[in-house]
């Protein structure tokens, strides 16, 4: 494992082909992040888990554990950001590291601007530390309250009936834009533009997955919607409170 010297961001690269690795490395460490490397899927758990990094970049196709069992691992430690990177085609392998947590992919090859773009449109975003305290009454918090379930936006929580529903921040980002309008029909593209706000974001199936993946955490199935309805042919909306 190497380190290269930056600022206060930590970001760790989970990489076997070293090419790919050092550029990673170079691209991140000239954002200012102090930059990690691991070369295989246990090695890049293990460096979460000791490092603590914001950003995590994990290629699919790793020796040993490959990235979605990585992923997986990493999300049950750490609510790091972190972007799948795949060389492979096949839209699934993409869809599954999706629904393991990822935020985001990047296939092979990518420019090193896109990189940059798609992690500045992630940090942008407000970030909850893990352990952060209940907010006493909600005092002084933004609430938004939708039948059964409450969403924190400054605390970043969200709660079904007092329960806390754990959620990834894309998750909690996308159920935080569709709360705030709750008539409102949101196309797959303007919410790709709202929530991960930058031009390189064009794939509406990253839309797709995350709000499959926040409505099972929502105790809901897609043609019983409880809080989500899609709207066919168009996109989203809040289900009318029961």
């Amino acid at each position: 494992m190497s380190t290269a010297a930056g600022e206060d961001r930590r970001a760790l690269v989970v990489e076997d082909d070293e090419d790919m690795r050092s550029l990673i490395e170079f691209t991140l460490s000239t954002q200012g992040f102090q930059v990690m490397t691991a070369d295989t899927g246990t090695a890049g758990v293990d460096a979460v888990r000791d490092h603590d990094p914001d950003l995590v970049t994990l290629d699919l196709g790793l020796p040993g554990i490959d990235g979605i069992e990585a992923c997986r691992r990493i999300r049950e430690i750490s609510d790091a950001y972190v972007v799948m990177i795949t060389a492979r085609d096949d839209e699934v392998e993409k869809l599954i590291g999706l629904e393991t947590g990822a935020d985001d992919y990047l296939s092979k090859p990518f420019s090193p601007r896109e990189l940059n773009a798609r992690v500045n449109a992630m940090f942008r975003r407000p970030r909850r530390g893990r352990g952060a305290a209940s907010p006493a009454a909600d005092a002084g918090h933004e609430v938004l309250r939708h039948g059964s379930l409450k969403v924190d936006v400054d605390g970043r929580r969200a709660f079904i009936d007092d329960t806390e529903v754990a959620l990834t921040r894309t998750e909690f980002d996308l159920l935080t834009e569709l709360m705030r309008t709750p008539a409102r029909v949101w196309t797959r593209e303007a919410l790709l533009r709202s929530v991960w706000d930058t031009e390189w974001a064009t794939d509406t199936h990253l839309v797709e997955v995350h709000i499959g993946n926040l409505r099972r955490k929502l105790g809901e199935g897609r043609d019983s919607p409880r809080f989500i309805r899609t709207v066919r042919g168009v996109g989203y909306r809040m289900e009318q409170p029961a």
